[in-house]
């Protein structure tokens, strides 16, 4: 199974946007890891998503929720690395 190159654009960014989110909600509620968690992973959805809705609505881009979703793997995987960085 190949995957599509634009796929992998937006899986390596997701894993920028999921680390960054984390970090910035690691930051701003320092005692809550799990809370943190679940809110970098609920926004990076959202970004990802929104991305997405803004070229189908605007014609600027393409619109494909495999997009969003590969972003979302990303995100998780960002997360995933900043969490371990964090409990370490």
């Amino acid at each position: 199974m190949k995957i599509a190159p634009d796929k992998w654009k937006h899986f390596y960014v997701g894993i920028v946007m999921g680390a960054v989110l984390q970090a910035f909600f690691a930051f701003l509620l320092d005692a809550h890891l799990g809370f943190s968690i679940v809110l970098a992973f609920i926004f990076s959805i959202a970004i990802g998503y929104g991305f997405e809705l803004f070229s189908k609505f605007t014609g600027k881009g393409h619109y494909e929720v495999m997009d969003a979703v590969a972003a979302v793997i990303g995100a998780t995987i960002g997360i995933g690395i900043v969490v371990l960085i964090q409990i370490s």
